[in-house]
């Protein structure tokens, strides 16, 4: 008799426990010894791995949450405690929903108007450049929409001898990896190239479709602009350069653009994939295809826990454009405060309103609102002090952090610690991060988890925390990474 484990696909059982498994699990372990009064050399545990910004202290913006109490309690929009504009937001957003209540149901694609408007906010991101509504699916997050537009990849070449391929950038977010194997496709990796700032190269590009012949076929690109976890910031020249690619290869361009605002770098600027492919003209701007994610939970919005996100869709034949309308009418629907908070995201405080002076400037923390110009300034000094932090210590080094949520620096570990890694069975910077998150409380994650070249060793952490924060896990870094180098030398 065969049992369940047996029937289970091959593509689910082919997904291995990640590495920071083991980390989180001793974390949980040290937190209930800590609140059990256990002695240790710290009094409280600091998880940087995520790119959840309120678990790491930083306030919600306080427009967005207005918004967004009142429209939950509506009873609050006869106060005058809430700003004017605020109070006509919530009702316009709530009278797009059946009955006025956030509770009630809303069409699968989301609520027309907010679609509608969403529209009108990525064409002034791209210069003017068209967007049509039609092609935008609110989903319940990037990662949600990208998995549905790689299901569909898969679909199209199920039939096929060869599985779908999809080149994913190495590093690239575990998530991401483990979705497409998870749907039978297959990843094909291409480098970024650490000693150029982590740039993304056609040669190397070039190289993995070389690599992949006759094991899959490929039909896929992923892109990630701002990268996570690496930090860069594309220019223009090389998205041009990726598009004349994914042109000549015949490609689809998968673009995950959900750190968009978050660009730190002086001579950096985000441009969209849509945009840059729009100004390169026919044949390009006509026969490319492009899907671009973006969400809520990422960037200085940070609403991890709403759930929000949105595919846009570009040069895609509309009958494929019917599938992936029925592959994501098929499951629940966005909830309703995931497309208040896209609408809110998309649309922010403009000059002239009521809460715009305030929604812009630079505010401290701890006073009664939360600004975007806080947040941001915030952010900007914490990716500058991690930079030179790390840099400064023996044995690291890290590429500019441009962009993004995260610094990913190269750790050139000792061949004694590497050894000491092997004998306990754990990949060399795992062995580390397992050292920092015993000695010093810190719990980051390895480079491993990510993917890397050979022969390297790396940690990843979230620079999208309170600068106390920041400030503390950088002085445990350097006191503990002082101890490691002298003890393994």
């Amino acid at each position: 008799e065969m049992s369940v484990l047996q029937e289970i696909s091959q593509n689910v059982k082919s997904i291995k426990q990640l590495d920071y498994a083991v980390l989180a699990r001793r974390a949980n372990q040290i937190q209930k010894e800590l609140s059990q009064g256990v002695r240790k050399p710290y009094k409280e545990l600091i998880d940087l791995c995520w790119g959840d910004p309120h678990s790491m202290d930083v306030k919600p913006l306080t427009f967005v949450r207005q918004v967004l109490a009142a429209c939950v309690y509506p009873e609050l929009m006869s106060s005058h405690k809430l700003p004017l504009d605020v109070r006509q937001r919530a009702q316009w957003l709530l009278g797009r929903c059946d009955g006025g209540s956030v509770g009630s149901y809303l069409a699968p694609t989301g609520i027309p108007e907010i679609v509608q408007r969403m529209s009108e906010s990525i064409r002034r991101r791209d210069g003017g450049v068209p967007c049509n509504p039609d092609n935008i699916f609110i989903s319940p997050g990037s990662q949600w929409s990208l998995t549905v537009t790689s299901l569909l990849l898969t679909y199209l070449n199920n039939e096929a001898p060869l599985r779908t391929g999809i080149l994913t950038p190495v590093p690239c977010h575990v998530t991401t990896i483990m979705s497409i194997k998870s749907l039978g496709a297959a990843v094909i990796p291409y480098f970024l190239s650490e000693e150029h700032g982590w740039a993304l190269q056609v040669e190397e590009l070039q190289r993995a479709l070389e690599s992949a012949k006759g094991g899959c076929n490929p039909v896929a690109l992923y892109v990630i602009n701002p990268g996570n976890p690496a930090g860069y910031v594309q220019s223009r020249k090389s998205i041009q350069e990726v598009i004349q690619f994914a042109s000549e290869k015949r490609l689809f361009l998968l673009a995950d653009e959900v750190y968009q605002d978050c660009v730190y770098g002086k001579n950096s600027e985000f441009v969209s994939y849509k945009r840059v492919l729009a100004e390169m003209g026919p044949p390009f701007s006509d026969t490319v295809e492009v899907a671009s994610f973006h969400s809520v939970s990422k960037g200085f919005m940070g609403e991890c826990g709403l759930r929000g996100g949105y595919v846009e869709l570009v040069n895609l034949d509309p009958n494929v454009v019917k599938y992936i309308f029925n592959l994501i009418c098929k499951d629940s629907t966005t909830p309703v405060l995931a497309h208040f908070a896209m609408d809110l995201m998309m649309n922010p405080p403009r000059p002239g309103d009521p809460s715009y002076p305030l929604y812009n400037q630079l505010m401290l923390c701890g006073a009664p609102v939360v600004t975007l110009g806080y947040i941001k300034n915030m952010l900007v000094k914490n990716v500058k002090t991690a930079h030179e932090v790390v840099n400064s210590l023996p044995g690291f080094s890290c590429q500019p952090v441009e962009g993004g949520a995260f610094v990913l620096p190269r750790v050139f570990l000792p061949p004694r610690a590497i050894q000491k890694a092997k004998e306990e069975g754990m990949q060399p910077d795992t062995f580390y991060c397992m050292r920092l998150l015993e000695e010093m409380g810190v719990l980051v994650s390895p480079g491993c988890e990510y993917g890397q070249k050979e022969g390297t060793y790396h940690i990843r952490f979230c620079i999208m925390a309170s600068q106390d924060i920041i400030d503390e896990v950088l002085k445990r870094l350097t006191t503990f990474h002082t101890k490691f180098m002298k003890d393994f030398s």
